[in-house]
């Protein structure tokens, strides 16, 4: 079985988040608050190494510190965009989901099949091939 670690903030009860989503469908998953344990350096950089639009694709642009920061993310290095996300672990955007090879960040129905085991992945994708016939 591949575990996957999901990241979030304290939602309502009520709101259909990742965790329901990996629940229904048996995927084991390692749930982490991250306003309790914020992610460190390291932590961090492998997100990073994940992500298709780099630093954008981890921060919140709507969140209220970013605004009051008024941060211009394009001129920090790396080391300084990294640094900033520790002091301030609000910006980033939340739900995170990931693997060792596979990143979602934000909830997508679709996209959160990438966490499925490949055979149940290909048992699903047969079943809408016979479907469509």
């Amino acid at each position: 079985k591949r575990g996957s670690e999901c990241l979030l903030k304290p939602v309502s009860r009520i709101d259909y988040n990742p965790k329901h989503w990996l629940l229904e469908h048996h995927v084991s998953f390692q749930e982490r608050d991250m306003s309790r344990r914020p992610l460190n350096v390291s932590e961090i950089k492998l997100l990073l190494s994940l992500t298709e639009n780099g630093c954008w694709d981890l921060v919140s642009t709507r969140c209220k510190v970013f605004k009051k920061l008024n941060v211009d993310i394009e001129s920090l290095t790396l080391s300084q965009f990294i640094q900033l996300l520790t002091k301030h672990p609000e910006m980033i955007k939340r739900p995170i989901i990931c693997d060792r090879n596979t990143l979602q960040v934000g909830f997508n129905e679709d996209e959160i099949r990438s966490f499925l085991p490949r055979n149940v992945r290909e048992k699903n994708f047969k079943h809408l091939l016979a479907k469509a016939d």
